[in-house]
């Protein structure tokens, strides 16, 4: 860390204790920001932090349909997130629109919302959900009622095969981070690293090759497919010294800080979220100084949107 970024840190410190303000950062993001979080944690756990906090305002360290959920679950808060252009690829497959064409061709089915998505799309959702708790959402559903899941394939097909449901229909969205690590740079691994526990994001494209190795042989009796969340539960509990990790290559500061004993080596290095890359220590200090950039979803969306994450806050 330089020096302006230590000068920053300590601004950064002084302010949010000066604004009584909660920074939320999520596993994907910059050491140094995540070095200045009151908490850290996956889309779940900060949604969860957000609606029980007393602060007057959250800073989101994340992207912006993360600054959309905390604002509506904390309607009375101020949520600024510090860059205006830290999206997300796989939110942005889906616009409402389509949406709404899709559920027009399915009239019975209930939507099932992964909380990578915007608050109009979680508003015509019933459901929504995280890769953490996926699983038990679209299992608390009718067996005869159809299923639309969205917008994450690889997620989708997952789901759809640890449930073994026929009326699951899934949208062909990815995320640019997670769709790039192929089932060739499991492979590799695999066959290099046979005493270390592979963690896999469900995001990724190699899941199904990890449920076939599993299914097959005894080369993967360590692998684990598991939200972000999961793997740093997985990695701290485990009596293991290694672990390969599929996933964006942020979490791997977070995983090493708490494990120093362990080793963590990703399975793909260039596993990068350019949008969650965006939030720098400097736009942090700007946001808390300036109190830019204001994220607030209208009340008519925020009310129907509010009625799906709480579903899925509930379940999880």
């Amino acid at each position: 860390m330089t020096m302006l970024d230590l000068d920053y840190k300590r601004r950064v410190l002084e302010l949010k204790k000066q604004r009584n303000a909660l920074v939320l950062a999520h596993n994907y993001q910059l050491p140094e920001v995540q070095d200045i979080a009151d908490f850290i944690g996956d889309s779940l756990a900060l949604s969860k932090k957000a609606a029980t906090t007393e602060s007057d305002m959250i800073l989101f360290c994340g992207v912006h349909f993360m600054a959309e959920t905390a604002s509506i679950l904390c309607p009375d808060k101020r949520v600024l997130i510090p860059d205006l252009e830290a999206g997300c690829s796989l939110a942005s497959t889906i616009n409402a629109q389509e949406l709404l064409a899709w559920k027009a061709e399915h009239p019975d089915a209930l939507v099932v919302s992964y909380v990578n998505t915007t608050a109009e799309i979680k508003a015509l959702s019933d459901y929504c959900c995280t890769s953490s708790n996926a699983t038990k959402v679209v299992n608390s559903i009718p067996k005869d009622k159809e299923v639309l899941f969205l917008p994450d394939l690889f997620l989708g097909s997952y789901i759809a095969e640890t449930t073994k449901r026929k009326n699951m229909y899934i949208w062909p969205g990815e995320c640019h981070v997670h769709a790039g690590i192929k089932a060739d740079d499991l492979n590799k691994m695999f066959a290099s690293f046979k005493d270390a526990d592979f963690l896999v994001h469900p995001e990724c494209s190699c899941t199904s090759s990890v449920l076939y190795h599993i299914s097959r042989d005894d080369l993967a009796k360590n692998a684990h497919i598991l939200s972000t969340e999961g793997m740093m539960n997985h990695a701290r509990a485990s009596d293991t010294k290694q672990f390969l990790v599929a996933t964006e290559t942020g979490i791997l500061y977070r995983m090493q800080k708490e494990n120093p004993e362990k080793q963590f080596i990703p399975i793909k290095s260039d596993a990068s979220c350019r949008y969650m890359k965006k939030i720098t220590l400097e736009k942090v200090y700007n946001s808390l100084t300036e109190d830019i950039y204001e994220v607030k979803v209208p009340e008519h969306t925020a009310e129907k949107a509010r009625l799906a994450i709480d579903r899925m806050l509930a379940i999880s």
